[in-house]
């Protein structure tokens, strides 16, 4: 089971299915309801925040690591894992700053256990991830299908609906 001082929720979906598209619907409910979120997106990208020619960069060349950047608007920490590898979301976790937040929502890490509400289109033709997978308390898709008692029933296309869930997955790891 994951240790983190606040409820960690994931989004469990195949590419395209709008992962990230519900997630900036969903934030701005949250902050209406008086809920502060943090992310923690897995990709499967060799991606790079930082820019070729900038101190920072010169630095993390040079062999430094963690670099923190940090201004008057924000704050970001590059850390260079030793040798590549799959990422651990517990890891992720124990490196996040959870002091200002009520919630960690989580992209990815799917293979994890951990609470999930997992999306599915059926027009994907992707297989469904709650089979095997009994971490799934929650399934949004734009098509009704069956599903076991335990998991929840959203609707993919009502951010609003799937917001009350947190809120209410909030306060249950509350009590």
């Amino acid at each position: 089971m994951l240790s983190s001082h606040v409820p960690v929720l994931g989004f469990a979906a195949y590419s395209g299915t709008g992962k990230t598209t519900l997630l900036t619907q969903l934030i701005p409910l949250l902050k209406q309801s008086g809920i502060t979120t943090g992310i923690i997106k897995h990709s499967h990208h060799n991606f790079e925040i930082d820019k070729p020619g900038k101190d920072s960069y010169q630095l993390r060349a040079a062999g430094a690591s963690p670099v923190m950047l940090v201004s008057a608007y924000r704050r970001a920490m590059i850390t260079e894992f030793p040798h590549i590898q799959e990422p651990v979301l517990q890891d992720q976790l124990d490196a996040f700053d959870q002091s200002a937040i009520d919630l960690i929502l989580v992209e990815g890490f799917k293979a994890e256990k951990f609470p999930k509400i997992e999306l599915h289109r059926p027009s994907l033709n992707k297989p469904l991830i709650y089979p095997g997978d009994d971490s799934v308390i929650a399934f949004a898709s734009n098509e009704t299908l069956p599903l076991p008692e335990h998991i929840t029933a959203l609707d993919l296309n009502n951010p609003g609906q799937i917001a009350r869930f947190i809120t209410t997955f909030i306060h249950q790891q509350s009590s």
